[in-house]
């Protein structure tokens, strides 16, 4: 007779609510195993029980052929004792499992897949054209969870009461809906209402009447898994610049949704990279090169060579999509610098003055989330905002966190990350926290990390800005340990975290404006730096920024403080920058001059900023970012030439970036068209990153670099840096899974205190494996 062992097993990961425990159901059963399977808060408990062999062969299985959506750390087992159970059974949940803290993950909201699609689309399924359908590989997760383990009751679906034929899919082990939390259908599930903008109940079906609607050129918003949307035709031009009229956004561009693959070739130059991304399960919008003659209406985004797209990712999507046969403008549900609106109430107060018509339902989204946004940089996808479908699935770190930590992140594109063990959950996108609503929405989502994670914060990393609401809300807390971050330390780190090193680098972290070690406003920074300690090697020669904070919205200012350093002699109205300024120009020269409201800075973006209005893009911006992204659309393919920059040595060096801005007055003074210019100034821009960087070699000895922060978004800058360096034998790190700009600050910050902690007295304790 075979002698029959018992196994006990521990699964650790994203494996709630992805259909996991069915999977293990038929393994087993197929093998010829019996014992059980559970959920808890640790994540998957089994035991089975059967020959050597078939035991052998189902702990193969278990992490060859794991559920799509499944994300396995790690596999533990142990022999136990043989029970001679004749079967094989799912156990219950244990929501408590006595003290122990919670390891359990909380996925992603994942895209409808191609079985419910199948059954959306089947006149003869008893889902056909039901907007809320979903199985163990699709559906809601994060927006939707209120507390762990993930079951049904700590949903927002607690409210919706199975019908029988649900019931019985779910309680069958068999069927690809067994255990999928959000289950439902016609009878039994949340309804999809068609409301006017006083929140009136409007007659027909709902998603046909939107989409007539919309094609006579009414702005619809319609409620997604995180958080409303505003949506019109995209190809229509008084409906896209009414629009933005109502939303108060002047030019920054809005997303595109398109029903399929074939559509958004249509809009974008869609590579096999870009194809992957745009169709993965995070369905977030990818920017795409922008197709000639694009059906798509001019104010949608305006001057830009690019366009975000996206495919549908709910139910609904899809059958708004189908039912207006067009693409769509899908922009946040929100007046700009607002959060995103999500409680139905809210919503209607907020957009009441924006949309025509509300296509809503009655499912709750318990956390709003806005989407995700990426593009893909040599065949990789690089987020530049990581939030709907990607959160909250943890970035792993290769070694443990000693103490749980907190890191609060930034001020502009905030993220905050609650980090235990080995694990970092940086949060969705927050938002710039400018106001009291986006505070709300910090604060409420640290709380709700804590209790999803069971993370209990005794390290708070915080950055430097005494004045950032970030700070000032983590130094308001009690019984922590404090850490401040040096802003662009956290920009390195973060790109070290995201591509699983530890350093030492030379780290470039180039943007916008972010508090130095002096006091100044640093950008443009050339690191020595590991996880645990940076040292300012270079950094581009400062120049005052003329009236301080103004100077970022009138990138004119900038022009006029780099013209005067680096063209002393330049005759009052040589330049069109000049003449457009009058003015104000000799008032915001003496203001510099005396250093009155003009700190210091070494900021990269307000180099392209300067660069950018002296060629006449823009003197003044509506959005951030919005004078160096025009210079980048303006850039002519191309060109090959190269504006030299000077380096003034010491420790630490200084670039003279005021170099190029003298080569762009030399170059229009000759006639040199503003393309030309501007592609040689990005060129440029790349050349002293490498010269830079080979200064730091030669002094270290250092033969990796790490690229970081918001100006490495610009990707014609970002390619022909990478393409430079590698030219010298560099090794260089980029961001893929958080974003260069100050999105992934705060994995920065937290992977820094991990390492500090690591080397304080009495770090051979941590908190777990």
């Amino acid at each position: 007779m075979t002698e029959l062992i018992r196994t006990a097993i521990r699964v650790e990961g994203i494996v709630q609510g992805v259909g996991f425990r069915p999977f293990v159901y038929t393994a087993a059963t197929g093998l010829g195993l019996s014992g059980f399977v559970g959920n808890d808060v640790d994540g998957v408990f089994i035991e089975v029980e059967g020959p050597e062999a078939a035991v052998s062969e189902f702990l193969e299985v278990l992490q060859r052929d794991a559920p799509p959506l499944a994300r396995i750390d790690r596999v533990t087992s142990r022999a136990v004792p043989p029970t001679g159970a004749a079967s094989f059974a799912i156990a219950a949940s244990d929501p408590a499992s006595g003290s122990r803290p919670r390891r359990t993950l909380v996925s992603a909201d994942t895209a409808t897949c191609a079985d419910c699609l199948r059954e959306l689309a089947d006149p003869a399924d008893r889902r056909f054209g039901y907007p809320f359908i979903n199985c163990t590989n699709c559906g809601p997760r994060f927006t939707i969870v209120r507390d762990v383990p993930y079951d049904r009751t700590l949903t927002t679906m607690a409210p919706f009461s199975m019908c029988e034929r649900c019931a019985a899919e779910y309680h069958d082990p068999a069927d690809r809906r067994f255990h999928a939390q959000p289950t439902c259908c016609p009878a039994c599930g949340p309804r999809l209402t068609l409301r006017d903008a006083a929140g009136r109940a409007m007659p027909g079906d709902p998603v046909a009447r939107a989409a007539e609607l919309l094609g006579r050129g009414h702005v619809l918003a319609v409620k997604g898994l995180g958080g409303y949307h505003l949506a019109v035709d995209a190809a229509c031009e008084e409906a896209t610049a009414s629009l933005r009229a109502r939303k108060h956004r002047e030019d920054k561009p809005f997303a595109v949704l398109v029903a399929d693959l074939a559509a958004a070739r249509r809009l974008g130059q869609v590579s096999a990279a870009d194809a992957g991304l745009l169709t993965s399960a995070g369905r977030p919008i990818v920017l795409l090169p922008r197709q000639p003659g694009a059906p798509v209406a001019a104010a949608a985004a305006p001057g830009n060579r690019q366009l975000g797209v996206m495919l549908p990712y709910t139910p609904l999507h899809h059958l708004l999509a189908r039912s207006a046969a067009r693409a769509m403008v899908l922009t946040s549900g929100n007046v700009s610098d607002e959060p995103i609106a999500y409680h139905d109430g809210d919503a209607l107060e907020r957009l009441g003055g924006i949309a025509d018509v509300f296509l809503t339902h009655d499912r709750a989204i318990h956390i709003r989330t806005d989407d995700s946004v990426a593009r893909t940089f040599r065949g990789r996808p690089m987020l530049i905002r990581r939030s709907r479908g990607y959160v909250p699935e943890p970035i792993t770190v290769a070694r443990p966190f000693p103490r749980p930590v907190l890191a609060c992140g930034a001020e502009l594109k905030n993220t905050f990350c609650l980090a235990k063990h080995g694990r970092a959950f940086v949060s969705h996108h927050i938002g710039d926290l400018e106001n009291a609503e986006t505070l709300r929405s910090f604060t409420e989502g640290i709380e709700h990390f804590r209790r999803l994670f069971e993370i209990d914060p005794q390290v708070v990393a915080h950055d430097l800005h005494p004045e950032y609401l970030s700070t000032k809300y983590a130094v308001e807390l009690a019984g922590v340990d404090l850490l401040p971050v040096q802003h662009h330390h956290a920009h390195v780190a973060s790109c070290l975290a995201d591509n699983g090193a530890d350093g030492p680098v030379i780290g470039v972290a180039f943007d916008g404006t972010g508090y130095g070690t002096d006091g100044t406003i640093w950008g443009g920074e050339f690191l020595v730096a590991d996880l645990a300690s940076s040292e300012r090697g270079g950094h581009l020669a400062p120049v005052p920024m003329p009236g301080g904070a103004a100077a970022i919205r009138q990138p004119w200012r900038m022009a006029a403080a780099y013209l005067h350093a680096a063209c002393p002699g330049a005759a009052p109205d040589q330049l069109d920058v000049m003449r457009r300024n009058r003015a104000r120009w000799p008032a915001v020269l003496a203001m510099a001059s005396r250093g009155v409201n003009s700190p210091m800075t070494s900021s990269a973006g307000r180099l392209f900023d300067a660069a950018a209005s002296i060629l006449g893009v823009r003197d003044a911006i509506n959005y951030e970012g919005q004078a160096a992204i025009e210079l980048e659309q303006l850039a002519e393919p191309g060109e090959t030439g190269t504006y030299p920059a000077g380096i003034e040595e010491g420790h630490p060096f200084r670039v003279r970036g005021g170099d190029l801005v003298r080569a762009i007055v030399d170059d229009l003074a000759a006639g040199t068209a503003a393309g030309v210019i501007a592609a040689r100034f990005h060129h440029g821009v790349a050349a002293l990153i490498e010269a830079g960087c080979l200064l730091l070699r030669e002094r270290t000895g250092l033969g990796t670099v790490a690229l970081s922060g918001g100006v490495f978004q610009n990707t014609l800058l970002l390619h022909r840096t990478v393409s430079r360096l590698e030219a010298r034998g560099f090794a260089v790190l980029v961001h893929s899974r958080v974003p260069c700009n100050d999105g992934g600050i705060s994995l920065g910050q937290a992977v820094i205190a991990g390492a500090r902690d690591r080397l304080a007295p009495g770090s051979d304790r941590h908190d777990g494996p």
